[in-house]
């Protein structure tokens, strides 16, 4: 009798078990879009019937999001199924802009995403919240003001009260 060869994994992130980076990146998207909106990981689990540690594993790349199930998230999060899809760039193709974002690459290797960074999208949320869209334009104005002003000292960003 011929031994039984233990069946490879066909889609995982790597040989440690690590999540791949297709379901991290369609976690940290299911992230940012609930955070913008304000929702907890309870909330949409709860509208999804599903328990928030689900969420958790979701946000996570841990573990994979049906098409069924991003379906119903994306419908819970009022977003197209596109939207999670958006940005991915596994390097077999060439997007543009994707050199922008090696101004966010740290000397450890690891990639700063800055839309997911707390900050960013505590902005946002302000943003939105301001109703009267001359002011929403003037401010971004004046952000845009800032940033053509302010020269980047360094490539890491800086946090607030933290010297570079």
């Amino acid at each position: 009798m011929q031994a039984v060869k233990p069946r490879k994994k066909r889609f995982s992130g790597n040989e440690l078990g690590e999540p791949h980076p297709f379901d991290r990146h369609v976690g940290k998207r299911l992230r940012l879009r609930r955070t913008i909106l304000g929702v907890s990981q309870e909330r949409l689990a709860e509208a999804l019937g599903l328990t928030f540690q689900q969420v958790q594993k979701y946000e996570r790349g841990m573990n994979r999001i049906s098409a069924s199930r991003l379906y119903e998230i994306a419908r819970a999060l009022a977003v197209p199924m596109g939207f999670f899809l958006e940005d991915y760039n596994d390097g077999s193709y060439s997007v543009a802009g994707q050199d922008n974002y090696a101004a966010f690459e740290d000397t450890t290797g690891y990639n700063i995403d800055p839309m997911q960074r707390e900050e960013t999208l505590k902005l946002v949320k302000a943003y939105y919240r301001i109703s009267d869209p001359l002011i929403r334009q003037n401010f971004l104005s004046l952000l845009e003001s800032y940033t053509k002003t302010s020269p980047v000292k360094n490539q890491e960003y800086s946090q607030p009260g933290v010297s570079a």
